[in-house]
């Protein structure tokens, strides 16, 4: 009877050792390639120029086109107390530092003071006809909020400043960060020094690659 027990102990206990091993194995398996995608397979992290929006016709634009410049990006709107200064300004600085080196990137908003009340398109000959600009206005976005555009939200994200009104202005630099902001009421030549800064640094390096 003794003997019967212990044969059964052993062949009951076996299979059990098996699934232990199998187990474990599996447990290996899975570290092992959980380990390899964090090592090659990093999510890509995401810079201002890998994003895309609209124009002002509703059509998908890549801002990959913008990479290797300085761009100031703003939030714009044709009927707000500081339209004239800043869209006069704006093509201003478009013109003395533009177009191969530097841009502005408008994007209307009507979150402030509902002083965008117009569509994309009427927006964009408002601004064209009004200060002759020659800079892209994109598609009218919202950029506050849950609904706000992705592209805005990381220029508000990595620069820890949200937009408390029209014509906040971002620069980023050549590799898609965000350098500086500006509040609307600033004057325009405390941009240049920085743009043109940045400008500087882009030449050189295309000099260094040559």
């Amino acid at each position: 009877m003794e003997s019967l027990t212990t044969s059964y102990t052993l062949k009951y206990s076996v299979p059990k050792a098996r699934i232990f091993v199998v187990f474990l194995s599996m447990v290996s398996c899975t570290t092992i390639l959980c380990l390899l995608q964090l090592r090659f397979f990093k999510p890509k992290i995401k810079d201002f120029y890998s994003f895309e929006v609209k124009d002002s016709r509703g059509r998908i634009i890549s801002l990959e086109k913008y990479r290797g410049k300085a761009t100031l990006v703003v939030n714009v709107a044709s009927y707000c107390q500081y339209t004239d200064k800043n869209y006069i300004a704006l093509q201003e600085l478009h013109r003395e530092f533009g177009p191969s080196h530097f841009t502005v990137l408008a994007f209307p908003c009507n979150q402030f003071g509902e002083s965008e009340p117009s569509s994309s398109q009427e927006i964009e000959s408002f601004a064209k006809g009004n200060y002759g600009v020659t800079f892209p206005v994109f598609h009218k976005i919202k950029i506050l909020g849950s609904e706000a555009d992705p592209a805005f939200k990381f220029l508000i994200d990595s620069s820890k400043k949200e937009p408390r009104w029209n014509f906040w202005k971002y620069l980023v630099s050549p590799e898609g960060k965000v350098v500086k902001f500006w509040r609307p009421e600033e004057p325009i030549e405390s941009i240049k020094p920085e743009v043109t800064s940045l400008i500087r640094q882009i030449i050189m390096k295309k000099r260094e690659d040559l």
